[in-house]
């Protein structure tokens, strides 16, 4: 069952943010990461949330485990402007329109 890693957060600056982002310091393809998505806030740019898909919960996982240790290094401080906040989710259900 596919697994999803929503982590949302307010960042200092979207660009900076997204600079470090695609600089992608934990490999996200090497760790099971199947596709991301980045979204932003209409009222504040810099509010972003970001899915990113797994195949299994096992593999989101490790993933959070991860990035936690990422988000306390100085690196990250730079550019949070909030604590991250990161739930693992398991699709229920899914269906196009």
């Amino acid at each position: 069952m596919t697994a999803t890693v929503r982590i949302e957060h307010t960042v200092v600056d979207f660009d900076a943010w997204k600079a470090t982002f695609d600089r992608d310091p934990i490999g996200r393809e090497q760790v099971g990461v199947r596709s991301y998505r980045i979204t932003r806030g209409t009222d504040d740019p810099n509010a972003v949330s970001i899915d990113l898909d797994f195949d299994d919960a096992a593999a989101a996982e490790r993933f959070s485990g991860a990035i936690r240790q990422l988000w306390e290094s100085p690196q990250a401080g730079a550019v949070l402007a909030s604590a991250p906040e990161l739930r693992v989710l398991e699709q229920a259900e899914a269906h196009a329109y």
